[in-house]
């Protein structure tokens, strides 16, 4: 309101109309502000508020449902209720509404706070808290029993017995919290990459025996690929998306791996011959401790940190990491390296 009307001064030469501080601070504040009329019209909305809704101002008055496109928004005005939360079907985000008395009879100055990204941060923390309880109860609960079972003073074989579980329970957790510590390391930003030039193909045969004794390893790439990036941290991605599929393809069957250049890019696949992954988790298996069989047993099937550090560690290295449904079956995890990463031999 402020500048349209500094612009139609300047446009006309006279002298601005007087500052009318309460519009013009409805008008930049940081908020979805709408003034609604007694009969559920929108008369004025702020610049928040026509940038979320895409609201035309020459087309207002005009009805609430009109101009946001959500019917659960008249329901919330409806109610009465002073604050509230309201799902918007339309664009499928939620926000926090609170209604306060307009400056004439009968009219409401509605304000939103979107707090879809919010929702969903608290989401992820609870589910992390959850996930964490459960991976941590198991061993802890192990070691308890075991301990208990050693006071008795079993025989000797059986305290061999014991102690290996023990150290087998506490190397289990001992792993679990490095993967926490490492994904902390590299959810804080900070992480430090290391470039140097190297054959790719060369590391991906190194890595050959993270596909087991049981998963024979076939590689197709050129001769050789060279590139510039931080070959520690590409090779745990790469290592890690070769623990995955072999953990998930039954025993004897082959593991597939392609290394190709695609648009400038260096692009790794890794294939299973696993049960495949449905459509709808595609995304979510690259969260911590995300796992689509939870039915899986732990031993199989690991902690569900294995992708998620995959994931933090390719974005580091400026690439990005995806999967999809191979053709003839099972899953392919794909890693993505920029094209300023091709590098001559």
């Amino acid at each position: 309101m402020i500048w349209d009307r500094w612009k139609s001064s300047v446009r006309t030469g006279t002298q601005p109309q007087p500052l009318k501080p309460f519009e013009d601070l409805i008008e930049e504040a940081p908020v979805i502000a709408m003034l609604i009329d007694r009969d559920q019209r929108v008369v004025a909305a702020n610049e928040a508020a026509r940038r979320y809704f895409d609201v035309d101002p020459a087309r207002l008055p005009a009805s609430l449902v009109e101009v946001t496109l959500e019917g659960n928004l008249v329901g919330a005005l409806r109610a009465g209720v002073p604050e509230g939360e309201t799902q918007l079907v339309h664009r499928r985000r939620i926000v926090t509404s609170k209604l306060v008395p307009g400056p004439r009879a009968g009219e409401t100055l509605m304000f939103l706070t979107d707090v879809t990204d919010l929702r969903r941060l608290e989401r992820v923390r609870q589910e992390f808290v959850a996930n964490l309880v459960h991976e941590l109860k198991t061993p802890i609960t192990s070691l308890r029993l075991t301990a208990e079972s050693l006071l008795l003073e079993p025989a000797a074989r059986d305290r061999a017995r014991f102690a290996g579980r023990l150290v087998r329970e506490a190397d289990l957790m001992s792993r679990i919290i490095d993967n926490l510590r490492q994904l902390a390391e590299l959810e804080s930003g900070v992480l430090t990459v290391q470039p140097s030039g190297f054959d790719v193909v060369e590391l991906i045969e190194e890595l050959r025996p993270r596909a087991g004794d049981t998963h024979p390893l076939r590689l197709d790439a050129p001769e050789s690929l060279h590139v510039t990036t931080d070959r520690a941290k590409l090779a745990q991605a790469i290592g890690n998306l070769l623990d995955n599929a072999a953990k998930f393809s039954p025993a004897g069957s082959a593991i597939d791996m392609r290394v190709e250049r695609v648009d400038e890019a260096v692009r790794i696949g890794v294939r299973d011959r696993g049960p495949g992954i449905s459509p709808e988790h595609w995304q979510r298996v690259f969260e911590r401790f995300y796992k689509v069989d939870r039915a899986r047993p732990r031993e199989a099937g690991g902690f569900g940190l294995g992708l998620a550090i995959t994931k933090h560690l390719v974005q580091a290295l400026g690439g990005k990491v995806w999967t999809e449904a191979a053709g003839e079956g099972g899953q392919v995890f794909t890693i993505e390296l920029p094209s300023h990463a091709l590098t001559a031999p």
